[in-house]
């Protein structure tokens, strides 16, 4: 009698095509989220340089000058920046401290207010941090709402995905690559209209579209309240679920999982200069004709920015089916030889930058070769960064999930601080040293994580095999 009505319960349960209904609604709130987060960052570089850091424009910010000749002691010894490096310097801080954050938030959400109320006040103070942004004058204020509200947001949404199904549900693999497909063409949009509002009719049109996109992000997430199930700090209080103090082999885990955590910070500042350097490099040293001399329509700057979640997109079945068919023969790479991979290619992608200047000369270069540079960078994010998140989800004990998801998105706070740092010297070096340099940089954690595989493969496939609480696939940038 009681499996019949089990049965029945489970029968009446809201799907769609195949999945619980709440996977819909979480792709929705995911999508329009990162919508806004890479469409305001798809202009932000070119704000600053462009408009907000020359003078009048500067002199109107509040906090300007204190901001300033902090980030000339902290990074320049003291020396007055020039409004590219500043601009690099401040992109780069702000790209830190969006992944600085969700540590806190993870804290918080799994200590005290629970993952659901965490979205909810991370998405609202987003949506007020966007609509800040229109006003030149707050940016530092805007920044620093966007930040916060990033942190309660960021670990606490994608963590839902694996409450929606049982241990051991077989759903659970697909249902992370239908969320994946939601961030990246939330991704892809963004750029093609945050940015060519920013373009063509004033940057703060294109914040006004970001913070309109997480306002219905924020809506969908409401509605979807019903259909999710409750988070694990609602069962504790509830007293369905018992708090487990972290066993010798939790330990070990959190243990390997932080040694990760050095080498991948290098990873991030390396590939976040596609926003930064890159986003420069196209605006003033790239032919941006579609076809010289017989379609001569111009790229738009932040267009480019759009290349990189279009070939995710494009590139993960054929990543994802290369594996397949490399486990069928028993030859798929570990864990942690796929991140030193990912790192080879991130490097790969520098040098295809190297021989586009070295070819051009002292002439623009083609957007061919960014087309290139992208489709690299590409194929290495897919080899290092969901496979960092997803094993982290997977070992993490259930205990502190969004904490140590918060410890891991950290890398990306300490590797977008060194590169702002190392994107300051754009214009101060030759193209090809600069460059190079960036290749060096990613050359280091691809011997780092190779070596790794010595200690930390016996603790991380162990872990690994238990039933994942669910593995999370962002790309994150």
């Amino acid at each position: 009698m009681s499996a019949a009505g089990g049965a029945a319960k489970q029968r009446k349960e809201p799907e769609l095509f195949g999945h619980p209904i709440g996977l819909s609604y979480l792709f929705g709130t995911e999508m329009w989220e990162r919508f806004s987060y890479y469409g305001m960052r798809a202009i932000l570089i070119l704000y600053l340089v462009n408009y907000a850091l020359l003078p009048p424009t500067a002199d109107t910010i509040v906090g300007y000058e204190t901001m300033k000749h902090f980030f000339e002691v902290v990074f320049n010894g003291g020396l007055p920046l020039d409004p590219q490096p500043l601009s690099s310097i401040i992109y780069g801080n702000y790209t830190a401290f969006v992944y600085l954050a969700p540590l806190i938030g993870g804290i918080i959400a799994d200590q005290w207010i629970g993952q659901r109320n965490s979205v909810i006040i991370g998405a609202i103070i987003m949506a007020i941090g966007e609509f800040t942004l229109m006003l030149p004058q707050f940016l530092f204020l805007g920044l620093l709402l966007l930040i916060i509200g990033n942190g309660f947001f960021k670990p606490n949404i994608s963590t839902q995905v694996g409450n929606l199904y049982k241990p051991g549900d077989n759903r659970i693999d697909s249902a992370f690559s239908i969320f994946y497909v939601g961030i990246n063409v939330g991704a892809f949009f963004s750029p093609l209209i945050c940015g060519s509002l920013g373009e063509t009719y004033g940057y703060h049109w294109g914040y006004g579209a970001a913070g309109v996109g997480m306002l219905l992000g924020t809506l969908i997430y409401l509605f979807a309240l019903r259909t999710l199930p409750r988070d694990r700090a609602t069962r504790l209080k509830a007293h369905t679920e018992v708090k487990k103090p972290l066993a010798a082999t939790d330990w070990k885990a959190i243990f390997a999982l932080v040694l990760l955590f050095f080498p991948g910070c290098l990873f991030w500042a390396v590939y976040e200069q596609q926003g930064n350097t890159i986003s420069l490099f196209a605006q003033d040293l790239t032919d941006r004709r579609l076809i010289p001399g017989l379609i001569n329509w111009e790229i738009p700057v932040t267009w480019f920015q759009a290349f990189n979640p279009a070939l995710i997109v494009a590139f993960t079945p054929l990543v994802v089916g290369f594996w397949a068919w490399q486990a069928k023969r028993n030859k798929e790479p570990s864990v942690l030889t796929k991140m030193s991979l990912g790192n080879l290619m991130l490097a790969g992608s520098y040098v295809v930058m190297m021989a586009a200047v070295y070819f051009s000369g002292n002439s623009q270069v083609s957007w061919l070769w960014l087309l290139l540079f992208f489709a690299v960078i590409t194929m290495g994010e897919l080899y290092f960064s969901p496979i960092g998140l997803a094993l982290t989800a997977r070992v993490a004990p259930a205990q502190v999930l969004s904490m140590m998801m918060g410890v891991w998105l950290m890398t990306s706070f300490a590797g977008n601080l060194l590169q702002g740092y190392i994107g300051s010297y754009f214009s101060r070096m030759d193209k090809i040293s600069f460059f190079l340099l960036c290749a060096c940089v990613a050359v280091v954690p691809t011997v780092v994580f190779w070596v790794f595989n010595i200690p930390l493969k016996s603790i991380l496939h162990k872990e690994s095999e238990k039933v994942p609480t669910g593995p999370i696939i962002e790309p994150e940038r």
